[in-house]
């Protein structure tokens, strides 16, 4: 519609606020350039999670602790079922060449079905307590092997899936910390050290400057 009305469609602050990871990858594109792999942790509430929870803490803890500073939607298992961050991680695979829809995308849930039928929120508290061990577990076996936890999008030969994963002291996402989005695109021409980009991925101030400027550039077109 915006081609036959020749008009300007801009969408940057639909994918991690004010951060360009839209832009990046049309550029990329633009200059001739194919994305080869994309990784990235696209939800606040996501990334703040696994960035704190360590072992220590329980999971259900850390959960708690994070609906009170706002981290969350009223009913956390609106985050942690992992479809915001689906939606994002789409826009961002059909911006690097993918025809994909929602039910392509693979999200792997670390939750067990009996937390996400609980009737209430309390309820889904209750049971989520039942498995804070199986997350300490988790994170020591991680710990041990010199890693730490990360809710991780992968777009790899057409296929996108989201999955818990252990990354390592080499990872450009073993270091991401409070609620920080972060992408890694990895290219033809960067093959070897891909571009990352990391920072916060809401907020009113970031998210508006994004949209300001993407009004500022649809004016310079006209």
């Amino acid at each position: 519609m915006a081609k036959e009305n020749d008009a300007v469609f801009l969408y940057d602050s639909n994918v991690g606020a004010g951060l360009p990871f839209i832009q990046t990858i049309k550029g990329l594109q633009r200059a001739g350039d194919s994305i080869v792999k994309l990784e990235g942790i696209l939800s606040g509430t996501l990334s703040y999670l696994f960035n704190t929870f360590d072992g220590t803490v329980p999971f259900s803890e850390i959960l708690r602790q994070a609906q009170q500073k706002g981290y969350t939607e009223p009913d956390p298992r609106d985050d942690l079922n992992g479809l915001d961050m689906a939606r994002k991680f789409l826009i961002l695979a059909r911006e690097s060449g993918c025809a994909l829809e929602m039910e392509d995308v693979s999200v792997e849930q670390f939750l067990s079905a009996d937390c996400f039928e609980a009737r209430s929120v309390s309820d889904f508290y209750e049971r989520l307590r039942a498995c804070d061990q199986q997350f300490s577990d988790l994170a020591k076996h991680a710990r041990e092997n010199g890693k730490v936890l990360r809710f991780i999008g992968t777009l790899e030969n057409g296929h996108a899936a989201l999955s818990l994963q252990a990354v390592n002291k080499d990872h450009p996402f073993y270091s991401l910390s409070d609620t920080d989005n972060i992408a890694s695109i990895r290219s033809r021409r960067y093959s070897k050290n891909p571009v990352v980009i990391r920072g916060p991925g809401a907020g009113a101030q970031v998210t508006a400057a994004s949209v300001l400027s993407n009004i500022v550039q649809a004016g310079t077109k006209h």
